[in-house]
C-alpha cells in the first residue's frame, strides 16, 4: 500500500460563494494538516477547480514577481488569483497570456484580512491552462450540478461542515441557488455556448486523487 500522501478533490464553486468561504479551519493539529475554507453551502475544501474569464493581468510584486490575476466567472462575479516565486509556471501564464481569455485553474484557496478587518478570499494556483469555450461552458454545468447537490445535502443531520456554516455564518443559501440559476442562462444567452469538445478533467486535474461589484463577462479572443 502506497505512503503517499493523497490529494484533495478540487471542488467547482462558483466565485460568490467562494468569496464568502471567509471561516478556515483544521482538522488535525499535526503540523502539517491541510487548511480548509468551509464553503457556505456546507462543504468544506482545500483544493478548488475553476473556469472563467482572464480579464486582467498585473506584476503586483515588490522586490520579484508576483502576479495577479482577476478570473470572472459567468455571472460576472471575479476570483483574484496570486502566483510568485513559488508557482513559477502559474506565474509564466499570467504573465504570458493576453486577456480576455478562457482558462481553467487548479488551485489552494487562501484567506487574508485586510487593515479594516475584512477577510478576502483569493486562489493560490497549482495549474493555469487556457482553454476554449466549450470547456468553460461545461464547468458551468458542473459547478451548478454540484452546487445545487451541496444545497440539497445541506439539512442532512449527518453534514457537519453544514452545521459549521450555521455557526460561522449567517448567509441565505437561496443567494447560491439564484447564482446557479444566473450561471445557466447566462449559456443560453451565449450564442457560442457549445456542447462538444475535448474533456476538461486533464485541466483540473485527476479530480479523484485527492468583493467587488459583478460585471458582465467579456468575450475572449478566439
Amino acid at each position: 500500500m502506497s505512503g503517499a500522501p493523497t490529494r484533495e478533490v478540487a471542488r467547482r464553486v462558483f466565485a460568490d460563494e467562494f468569496n464568502d468561504a471567509t471561516h478556515t479551519f483544521k482538522e488535525s493539529d499535526e503540523e502539517r494538516a491541510p487548511v480548509y475554507v468551509l464553503l457556505p453551502t456546507g462543504a468544506r475544501a482545500n483544493r478548488i477547480f475553476i473556469v472563467g474569464t482572464l480579464t486582467e493581468t498585473e506584476d503586483v510584486g515588490e522586490d520579484s514577481e508576483y502576479w495577479q490575476g482577476r478570473v470572472v466567472d459567468p455571472n460576472g462575479d471575479p476570483f483574484f488569483v496570486y502566483a510568485g516565486q513559488y508557482q513559477p509556471e502559474a506565474a509564466s501564464m499570467l504573465r504570458e497570456l493576453e486577456a480576455p481569455a478562457y482558462v481553467a485553474i487548479t488551485g489552494k484557496p487562501r484567506t487574508y484580512e485586510t487593515d479594516d478587518g475584512n477577510v478576502n478570499v483569493s486562489v493560490r494556483p497549482e495549474s493555469i491552462t487556457q482553454v476554449d469555450a466549450d470547456t468553460r461552458d461545461r464547468w458551468v454545468v458542473e459547478t451548478a450540478e454540484q452546487t445545487l447537490d451541496r444545497i440539497e445535502a445541506f439539512e442532512a443531520d449527518t453534514n457537519e461542515y453544514a452545521r459549521m456554516v450555521e455557526s460561522e455564518y449567517d448567509l441565505p443559501l437561496d443567494r447560491y441557488r439564484e447564482s446557479v440559476v444566473s450561471a445557466l442562462e447566462s449559456l443560453q444567452d451565449d450564442p457560442n455556448a457549445g456542447n462538444s469538445g475535448a474533456d476538461d478533467r486533464d485541466a483540473a486535474g485527476t479530480e479523484s486523487e485527492s468583493a467587488d461589484d459583478a460585471e458582465t463577462e467579456p468575450e475572449p479572443q478566439p
